[in-house]
């Protein structure tokens, strides 16, 4: 189901991660972006834009993690844009023979079955120096940084100061950090991420993230700095004071307490090899 979050803007949320896609309004139909997980779902929202009236003519993946580069055929064959980075990682991905079975072996078990890989991934790379979204609607800024996945963008629609977050600033996960680039520092990358989000913070009137809530201005800096205190804990080695980990923990997502482990020790073991207090 559809629902409004600002004018011109929808938003539809999957069932079992909270994924937020998010619809944008513009003349001749919609702005997709981050559509949902399964082809039931995407069906669903297909069939609502429908009765709106509204085809899809343009569609956007904030990142190359296999929830936000699905497809299905029920949406059209609207270009599917993404940032040069984001695009290259996926033609990467899937110039491996067993790309699918890669894949699939990534899906969550409760929706293997259930998730459409036929147009998994198509991403027409922009150019690295495109600062907005190109389509016959609102202007919709992009913001790349180097936080959580190769490629990531933020998506700012101006107009009404909507802020699509892609895998950020969640009330219900904790900052995943970049581990696909051996050569990068994660946590560096993740706390240029934040600085580039708080640097338009002022311009946000609501905030949706790739999971879980959507927020209204109050929760933009309160998030942000949720995310980074959690990133200095985990790169200081301190045990997290977080609400989205232990007993405070949304029921059914106690499992983001493993990532959180998987997380600390990933950084410890690199200490270890680097010779750094960790």
């Amino acid at each position: 189901m559809l629902r409004q979050v600002a004018e011109g803007v929808l938003s539809h949320q999957s069932e079992l991660l909270q994924n937020n896609t998010v619809v944008v309004q513009g003349r001749a139909g919609v702005l997709l972006i981050d559509p949902g997980i399964t082809g039931v779902e995407m069906a669903c929202l297909a069939n609502d834009l429908r009765e709106l009236g509204q085809p899809v003519v343009a569609g956007f993946s904030t990142h190359p993690d296999w929830d936000h580069v699905l497809w299905d055929t029920e949406l059209g064959e609207a270009p599917r844009y993404g940032t040069a980075r984001c695009a290259a990682y996926m033609r990467d991905l899937l110039s491996n023979p067993d790309w699918k079975a890669r894949a699939a072996e990534g899906l969550p078990p409760e929706v293997a079955e259930e998730v459409p890989l036929d147009l998994f991934g198509r991403i027409t790379g922009l150019p690295a120096e495109t600062t907005h979204i190109p389509w016959d609607g609102p202007q919709v800024r992009i913001i790349e940084h180097p936080a959580h996945a190769p490629g990531h963008a933020a998506l700012l629609i101006e107009e009404c100061g909507v802020l699509v977050a892609g895998d950020m600033l969640s009330d219900v996960l904790i900052p995943m950090l970049d581990n696909l680039n051996s050569t990068n520092d994660p946590i560096e990358d993740y706390l240029v991420g934040l600085r580039l989000l708080e640097g338009v913070a002022g311009d946000v009137d609501v905030l949706v993230p790739g999971h879980g809530s959507v927020g209204g201005a109050d929760q933009v800096r309160a998030r942000i700095d949720q995310d980074r205190s959690y990133v200095h804990a985990l790169r200081d080695g301190h045990a997290p004071d977080d609400p989205r980990l232990g007993p405070s923990a949304k029921p059914g997502w106690e499992w983001v307490g493993d990532i959180h482990t998987g997380q600390a020790q990933r950084l410890a073991r690199g200490s270890e090899r680097d010779g750094t207090p960790g």
